[in-house]
């Protein structure tokens, strides 16, 4: 049985408690779901909790969810969390900014449950593969140095020491 740490962990963003609330019912108990009302407070919990995924809705009173989202593709410790946008909005503008400010994906509202889900369990295996992928690349680049190095290494071994005259 899988404990709670070891679950992926689900930001949910929203102004309105009660999309928290469809979100959570969605994704628990395969996930943990951590919220909040608040952009600023979002920042807060990335930054300490790395959550593994973020669902971010777009209009909210303190900061909008652009805003949240650029914040967190600028810093180092977030700019990796995957992004997705919820928002009643559905100009192609507005899901066009999201994607460009750094979003995976936009979900419309109200949330489906079933392609919410979907969607979820979709970007966060991408996220997975794309560390692995990530991991074996490091893996080679180490193995590739450490193969350098001895060449260097034996090249140095068979160059004469210059004599002093």
């Amino acid at each position: 049985m899988i404990t709670e740490e070891e679950k992926q962990a689900i930001l949910v963003v929203d102004d309105g408690p009660a999309n928290i609330e469809v979100a959570k019912s969605t994704l628990v108990p395969e996930f943990t779901v951590l919220a909040t009302l608040s952009g600023e407070q979002a920042i807060k919990i990335a930054e300490k909790r790395q959550p593994d995924l973020i669902l971010l809705d777009i209009m909210m009173p303190d900061m909008d969810g652009y805003e949240v989202c650029r914040r967190l593709k600028a810093n180092a410790h977030t700019r990796r969390i995957p992004v997705i946008f919820t928002s009643a909005k559905n100009a192609i503008m507005d899901e066009a900014k999201g994607m460009m400010l750094g979003a995976v994906d936009y979900l419309m509202k109200p949330l489906e449950p079933k392609i919410l889900r979907v969607r979820v369990q979709a970007h966060l295996f991408q996220q997975q593969q794309w560390l692995l992928r990530e991991r074996e690349l490091i893996g080679r680049i180490d193995q590739l140095e450490d193969e350098l190095k001895g060449l260097v290494d034996a090249e140095q071994q068979d160059e004469p020491v210059d004599s002093l005259s």
